[in-house]
């Protein structure tokens, strides 16, 4: 008898895009997807609503409203894809960069959770693709990223035969990471493409203020220049609501000036920051 594989896929997004290419390649393989960013708020104790509090504390109501669930569904959404992560009989299939922190951070958690489990691994970190003739002019290989990967792609580059089993040793090395990351429960967890590791609140502020001038600019302007150029092809950007959230507590220090609409992700584009004018501009 065949064995059943599951696939596990720690954005949204990424299981959505998996998905079609296996249904494309004619393949009936079950994708689970977690929908938290463990990269972002307290994970020790791993309960929603005290993240839900956080992010409204700390990045305001605007993140909070960008939670992918209500506390008590993202709890009830947990319990279903860890009960799905036993798939007892399965051979199970982890997909993700550590070039992403939220598909680290989501991808270490599950394997907190499935104990001494037998797991595979497409680890996409340093895999280069090409791209299919259809969608647009020829173009050298790019870097792998679950999160965009367009299913001809996946097909095209049968990533799911890279699907190799997690070593004992490396597993360790992965829960040992983890393990830290529950202890020090920082307000951020971040990437350098390798390791994943603790950082303050006030991490990317220094990156966001390096695109403001005295120079009346949209926000959506300085939160799109950090999310592209902050980290290029090598890291993932941190999302909008952090982003966002960072931007008005600058505001609130009297960092950055604000002008138009109060900062909401859904109104970028109609308001403006600036340096302080206590900083000798006009």
């Amino acid at each position: 008898m065949t064995q059943t594989t599951a696939h596990f896929v720690f954005t949204l997004s990424g299981g959505g895009l998996l998905l079609r290419a296996l249904r494309m390649a004619g393949r009936d393989d079950p994708v689970v997807c977690t929908v938290d960013d463990l990269s972002l708020g307290p994970i020790d104790p791993p309960d929603a609503s005290l993240r839900a509090k956080w992010a409204e504390k700390e990045l305001g109501r605007t993140a909070a409203d960008d939670l992918p669930h209500s506390p008590q569904r993202e709890r009830n959404e947990a319990k279903r894809v860890w009960n799905e992560a036993l798939f007892a009989g399965h051979r199970k299939i982890a997909w993700l960069t550590r070039r992403s922190a939220k598909e680290y951070a989501g991808f270490l958690d599950w394997l907190w959770r499935l104990g001494d489990t037998p797991c595979d691994m497409v680890d996409l970190t340093d895999v280069k693709i090409s791209h299919h003739p259809k969608h647009g002019p020829p173009q050298p290989p790019t870097l792998a990223m679950p999160v965009n990967l367009h299913p001809d792609a996946i097909c095209d580059n049968n990533l799911w035969d890279l699907a190799k089993p997690l070593e004992i040793a490396e597993r360790r090395r992965y829960l040992d990471f983890w393990r830290q990351l529950l202890s020090e429960n920082a307000a951020l967890r971040v990437t350098d493409g390798e390791k994943l590791s603790s950082a303050p609140i006030s991490f990317f502020d220094d990156l966001l203020t390096s695109y403001v001038t005295d120079k009346w600019q949209k926000v959506a302007t300085v939160v799109g220049h950090a999310s592209a150029f902050g980290f290029g092809d090598r890291i993932v950007s941190p999302g909008d609501a952090l982003l966002l959230g960072r931007l008005n507590a600058l505001i609130k220090d009297n960092r950055l000036e604000l002008r138009g609409e109060s900062i909401h992700q859904m109104k970028m584009h109609l308001s403006e920051v600036r340096l302080p004018r206590e900083r000798g501009y006009v």
